[in-house]
């Protein structure tokens, strides 16, 4: 595992992958299903890893937290970066924190939440997690009243912020107000598109965002790392054709559940048995599962044909 400082560098020369975790049918980690698909990701080219909500670290117990952290230093690949998550509750994130000083990570999210908090308090709780955790967090923006432009831009110019994953979605990506004010106040090269390969090439292109985190990618890492490199090389249309591959399975993740229906497609498709979700969420509807199994099983053989071209 990489444990240096992140640079701009880092977010940019990978995708940020954003996979869900592997459990065993009585729910504990499997080291060896996490494995297959961190192995899988890092083929395609994948260097930095991000365990959050797909991950379902809402509901991970801190009991357990050592040993996911365990598992992750030691499964990932000298070069592949690795972001846990912590919270949202400001007591987990805390206890998290002070479980964190004895690992290397070099940052860690927080995960948003709404009710009960507010603006000022989630800057303050960020404040307390660096100063208990000795590393710079990574700030979640994925809704509109979690916290102003003004306040991350304190954080930022107070060195407590390690990047910013900027979800908050839109209808037109390119119509964002709250994006517009945020690269005026933030360096874009700190600001990660943080929604998948639908906006990424407008949040790169049009607002500088340094990249973007994704996790159909976890299927098709090669594919996404293309289309990275399109965006680069400001091939645009061979970027959008690339995006339109992710589509029909971001569609099942848009209708049904993003977390569930990614968790269900990695182990449909073949790549890693991903158990059970853990409460408070339940897998999905038996009906929806071959609906999934097929796209996911379609975007996969494009990934092993762009890995053979």
């Amino acid at each position: 595992m990489k444990t240096s400082r992140i640079t701009p560098a880092d977010l940019h020369r990978s995708v940020v992958a954003v996979p869900p975790l592997c459990r065993n049918a009585d729910q504990t980690l499997s080291t060896e299903e996490n494995a297959k698909l961190i192995r899988h990701m890092e083929a395609g080219g994948i260097r930095t890893l991000l365990y959050g909500g797909n991950a379902n670290l809402y509901h991970i117990a801190v009991s357990e937290y050592a040993a996911l952290l365990s598992m992750l230093a030691e499964t990932a690949g000298e070069e592949t970066l690795i972001v846990p998550a912590v919270g949202p509750m400001y007591g987990t994130m805390m206890d998290q924190a002070a479980i964190l000083r004895d690992f290397q990570f070099p940052t860690a999210m927080l995960l948003p939440t709404l009710f009960p908090a507010q603006p000022a308090g989630v800057a303050t709780a960020i404040r307390r997690f660096v100063e208990k955790a000795g590393i710079p967090a990574v700030l979640y923006m994925k809704e509109a009243n979690y916290i102003t432009t003004e306040l991350a831009q304190k954080l930022v110019d107070d060195g407590l912020i390690s990047w910013i994953k900027y979800a908050i979605v839109r209808e037109d990506p390119s119509d964002d107000p709250i994006l517009r004010d945020l690269v005026g106040r933030v360096d874009p090269q700190l600001i990660v598109s943080g929604i998948g390969e639908q906006p990424a090439i407008i949040h790169m292109r049009d607002f500088g965002c340094v990249g973007y985190t994704a996790g159909c990618v976890c299927i098709a890492p090669q594919l996404s790392m293309n289309l990275l490199a399109a965006i680069d090389a400001g091939d645009f249309t061979a970027a959008e054709n690339l995006r339109e591959k992710f589509k029909p399975l971001e569609d099942l993740r848009n209708a049904h559940s993003p977390i569930l229906v990614l968790h269900h497609a990695v182990e449909l498709a073949g790549i890693a048995a991903t158990g059970a979700p853990l409460p408070l969420l339940n897998g999905l509807p038996d009906a929806l599962l071959p609906g999934i199994q097929s796209t996911a099983q379609d975007l996969l053989k494009l990934e092993q044909q762009a890995r053979t071209s």
